[in-house]
């Protein structure tokens, strides 16, 4: 797909040989898709990503999918503590408090695709920054459309399912069966998760929350180690 090339100058080498097994959405925060470039291009600010969509459906490709990128930041999925050299990072242009543009979404899907099939990332392993980045970190948001994305396989969504009594602890270990830290609190990991898949849900624990996180860990259990963990 066509991509307009503007390099960032903020990006180095992935460590320890790593290659990109991980796709991190973000989302931009700010004005507009020039304001994002300007700030992801900026080498004061010491931040990029290796795509940005803007909410009118262009692609800028800003960093070359070999180099490490700095998006992710402090975080980890899995065992994965240097999530920028497992990753491709890949920023939305949204202010966060809006639903987004359907050319974004558009564009979003074919580059999904197509990076998915050229690095051999798994549905699974599309995620979203606040869920490596819990408590740090909410983007995409609540308004975005997870759902949308794994009905074309490009995410994961839970199956319908009765879940059992709350419970805290079972809750946690499904959870960190699928992915977010195992040693993150609990009220931390309950918030991340629903701001993915239950956006909507709110108060303590819920039976929905279990049936969805034991479902998630049953079908996609997150794959610990591997090179540049």
């Amino acid at each position: 797909m066509g991509a307009l090339w503007r390099p960032s100058p903020n990006c180095g080498p992935r460590r320890g040989g790593a290659r990109p097994d991980m796709i991190v959405l973000h989302y931009t925060a700010m004005a507009d898709a020039e304001a994002a470039l300007a700030r992801l291009c900026d080498p004061g600010a010491e931040v990029s990503a290796h795509y940005l969509v803007a909410r009118d459906g262009r692609l800028f490709h800003l960093v070359d999918e070999a180099a490490r990128a700095w998006h992710a930041g402090a975080g980890r999925w899995g065992d994965v503590t240097d999530v920028n050299s497992r990753s491709i990072g890949i920023e939305l242009d949204n202010p966060g408090d809006r639903p987004f543009s359907a050319p974004l979404m558009t564009t979003l899907e074919a580059l999904l695709r197509e990076v998915m099939a050229r690095r051999a990332v798994p549905p699974e392993r599309v995620i979203g920054h606040s869920d490596m980045a819990p408590g740090r970190k909410g983007d995409p948001g609540r308004r975005f459309d997870w759902r949308r994305l794994a009905r074309q396989g490009l995410a994961v969504w839970p199956a319908p399912g009765q879940g059992g009594r709350p419970d805290t602890g079972a809750f946690r270990a499904a959870a960190a069966r699928f992915g977010y830290g195992a040693d993150w609190p609990a009220e931390t990991v309950l918030d991340a998760f629903r701001l993915r898949f239950r956006p909507h849900a709110s108060g303590p624990l819920e039976a929905a929350d279990m049936a969805a996180a034991e479902d998630l860990a049953r079908r996609f259990p997150v794959d610990r180690g591997g090179a540049g963990a």
